[in-house]
């Protein structure tokens, strides 16, 4: 088995690219995964794992995962690629999925989440976890701005980004997507709106929320069967996304019988 000591090692600046730069991630279409839970679902959905990486003396409770190449790193050049705080000693690379909207498998009335222009990280990471916790049945991310394989999506999301189906699109190809096949467009917007618990979410469904800053934009207003409003009390009339996503999706889950 190849054991890398060295910080200086090739692959090491490869991994380093990978873990801090977009541009090297679409180049070589892979990431870089890290924590054995986030990898373990990485594989039970499907990713194709190029490199398992692990520390020996960090890693040494589980059988490693299946991978095309087994690496056995120092704790210096782990301490180096981990960028969590919380070390478990491995880290995997793996092949990038495609994500086109043609490829996802919906059932009969789909939930659907779409989250048009979002660019932290952290806020797709945490719409993913709720989108898991609700067992959404996709999330669309329109007119992207974050990269979905950035390491803060995968660990904000603790994984989720995994176990959710995910569908990248720009916002013209999501509402021709929906419209075709059926799925009824409820737009999160201040603007002629109806309370969100007032509207009835249980036929296929598409929840549409934009950044709190500039909210959703007016595609996805005039593409609405409805437009919903979450009702605020403060003397600030805008919330996170990802906390009005988890409250719009919960209550579409609470209708379906959840």
């Amino acid at each position: 088995m190849k054991k890398i000591e060295s910080l200086s090692n090739p692959l090491v600046k490869e991994l380093l690219l990978l873990q801090e730069k977009s541009k090297a991630r679409r180049q070589a279409n892979a990431f870089v995964i890290e924590g054995i839970q986030e990898i373990e679902l990485a594989v039970q959905s499907g990713y194709v794992l190029e490199k398992v990486l692990f520390c020996d003396e960090i890693f040494n409770e589980r059988e490693l995962p299946q991978a095309n190449e087994r690496i056995s790193i120092s704790r210096a050049v782990y301490q180096k690629l981990a960028y969590r705080d919380s070390t478990e000693g491995i880290l995997a690379v793996a092949a990038a999925k495609s994500h086109s909207l043609a490829e996802l498998q919906l059932p009969e009335n789909p939930l659907i989440l779409v989250a048009e222009r979002i660019e932290k990280p952290g806020n797709v990471g945490a719409i993913l976890r709720t989108a898991d916790a609700v067992r959404a049945d996709a999330v669309i991310l329109a007119d992207n701005l974050s990269d979905l394989y950035n390491p803060n999506v995968i660990r904000s999301s603790v994984g989720c980004v995994f176990s959710v189906p995910v569908a990248i699109s720009s916002s013209a190809e999501a509402i021709e997507y929906l419209t075709k096949n059926k799925i009824s467009i409820f737009a999160a917007t201040l603007q002629n709106a109806n309370h969100y618990d007032r509207v009835d979410f249980t036929q296929g469904t598409a929840i549409a929320v934009g950044t709190e800053s500039t909210g959703l934009t007016s595609i996805w207003r005039e593409a609405a069967k409805q437009n919903i409003i979450i009702p605020m009390r403060g003397k600030v009339d805008s919330m996170n996304v990802s906390v009005a996503a988890a409250i719009l999706l919960f209550e579409a889950a609470r209708q379906r019988g959840f």
